[in-house]
Protein backbone atom coordinates (compact mmCIF):
# COMPACT_ATOMS: atom_id res chain seq x y z
CA UNK A 1 0.00 0.00 0.00
CA UNK A 2 1.39 3.35 -0.70
CA UNK A 3 2.52 5.44 1.87
CA UNK A 4 0.08 8.47 1.98
CA UNK A 5 1.30 12.10 1.76
CA UNK A 6 1.64 14.14 4.51
CA UNK A 7 -0.18 17.21 5.16
CA UNK A 8 0.74 20.32 4.46
CA UNK A 9 -1.63 23.48 6.62
CA UNK A 10 -2.04 26.49 5.03
CA UNK A 11 -2.15 29.81 5.80
CA UNK A 12 -5.60 31.01 4.50
CA UNK A 13 -7.16 32.37 8.40
CA UNK A 14 -4.08 34.77 8.68
CA UNK A 15 -4.83 36.16 5.00
CA UNK A 16 -8.39 36.04 5.64
CA UNK A 17 -8.08 38.07 9.31
CA UNK A 18 -5.39 40.66 7.74
CA UNK A 19 -6.50 44.30 7.43
CA UNK A 20 -7.36 45.62 3.84
CA UNK A 21 -3.79 48.00 3.90
CA UNK A 22 -1.68 45.16 3.83
CA UNK A 23 -3.00 44.20 -0.17
CA UNK A 24 -2.17 47.12 -2.56
CA UNK A 25 -5.18 47.56 -4.57
CA UNK A 26 -4.56 47.64 -8.21
CA UNK A 27 -7.39 47.98 -11.22
CA UNK A 28 -9.17 44.94 -13.12
CA UNK A 29 -7.25 45.65 -15.97
CA UNK A 30 -3.49 45.27 -14.00
CA UNK A 31 -5.03 42.21 -12.77
CA UNK A 32 -5.69 40.80 -16.16
CA UNK A 33 -2.40 41.57 -17.46
CA UNK A 34 -0.90 40.11 -14.48
CA UNK A 35 -2.51 36.79 -14.13
CA UNK A 36 -4.51 35.63 -16.80
CA UNK A 37 -1.98 37.42 -19.23
CA UNK A 38 1.53 36.61 -17.72
CA UNK A 39 1.28 33.31 -17.05
CA UNK A 40 4.79 31.34 -17.45
CA UNK A 41 5.52 28.00 -17.51
CA UNK A 42 8.87 26.08 -16.35
CA UNK A 43 11.06 25.45 -18.74
CA UNK A 44 11.33 22.30 -20.62
CA UNK A 45 7.29 22.19 -19.88
CA UNK A 46 5.44 22.17 -23.48
CA UNK A 47 2.15 21.68 -22.68
CA UNK A 48 -0.19 21.59 -19.61
CA UNK A 49 -3.94 20.29 -19.96
CA UNK A 50 -6.28 20.47 -17.42
CA UNK A 51 -9.43 18.11 -17.87
CA UNK A 52 -12.79 18.43 -16.36
CA UNK A 53 -14.92 15.53 -16.76
CA UNK A 54 -18.81 16.62 -17.32
CA UNK A 55 -20.31 13.98 -15.35
CA UNK A 56 -18.22 13.70 -12.64
CA UNK A 57 -16.89 17.36 -11.83
CA UNK A 58 -13.35 15.95 -11.34
CA UNK A 59 -10.15 17.50 -12.61
CA UNK A 60 -7.29 15.99 -13.72
CA UNK A 61 -3.74 17.85 -14.58
CA UNK A 62 -1.20 16.42 -16.81
CA UNK A 63 1.90 18.08 -17.57
CA UNK A 64 4.39 17.56 -20.74
CA UNK A 65 7.50 17.82 -22.36
CA UNK A 66 7.02 16.53 -25.17
CA UNK A 67 4.53 17.88 -28.27
CA UNK A 68 3.05 14.75 -29.89
CA UNK A 69 2.44 13.62 -26.20
CA UNK A 70 -0.04 16.07 -25.84
CA UNK A 71 -1.64 16.25 -28.58
CA UNK A 72 -1.81 12.44 -28.21
CA UNK A 73 -3.82 13.43 -24.90
CA UNK A 74 -6.08 16.04 -26.41
CA UNK A 75 -6.94 13.71 -28.97
CA UNK A 76 -7.88 10.69 -26.75
CA UNK A 77 -9.88 13.31 -24.79
CA UNK A 78 -11.85 14.79 -27.61
CA UNK A 79 -12.67 10.94 -28.88
CA UNK A 80 -13.92 9.86 -25.47
CA UNK A 81 -16.12 13.31 -25.23
CA UNK A 82 -16.82 13.20 -21.94
CA UNK A 83 -14.48 16.35 -20.90
CA UNK A 84 -13.75 19.75 -21.57
CA UNK A 85 -10.19 20.99 -21.17
CA UNK A 86 -7.79 23.75 -20.92
CA UNK A 87 -4.89 23.23 -23.13
CA UNK A 88 -1.66 26.04 -21.79
CA UNK A 89 1.60 26.59 -23.67
CA UNK A 90 4.14 29.14 -23.32
CA UNK A 91 2.35 31.02 -25.69
CA UNK A 92 -1.42 30.42 -25.66
CA UNK A 93 -4.23 29.26 -23.86
CA UNK A 94 -7.04 27.41 -25.88
CA UNK A 95 -10.42 25.79 -24.19
CA UNK A 96 -11.68 22.81 -25.82
CA UNK A 97 -15.12 21.05 -25.80
CA UNK A 98 -16.85 18.47 -27.72
CA UNK A 99 -19.51 19.33 -29.53
CA UNK A 100 -22.78 17.19 -28.82
CA UNK A 101 -24.24 15.18 -31.21
CA UNK A 102 -21.42 16.16 -34.12
CA UNK A 103 -21.55 14.99 -36.99
CA UNK A 104 -18.22 15.74 -39.67
CA UNK A 105 -20.57 14.92 -42.66
CA UNK A 106 -23.56 16.72 -41.74
CA UNK A 107 -24.56 19.89 -43.46
CA UNK A 108 -24.38 22.83 -40.99
CA UNK A 109 -26.58 24.57 -43.05
CA UNK A 110 -29.10 21.60 -43.99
Amino acid sequence: MPKKKPYYPNDWKEYKDAHDSFFIPISYDEFMDWKIAGWEMQPGISCMIRETNRRTGKVKEYVYEREHAAKNKARQIMDAGESEFIVCTPSQIHFMEPEPNYDPFEDPLA
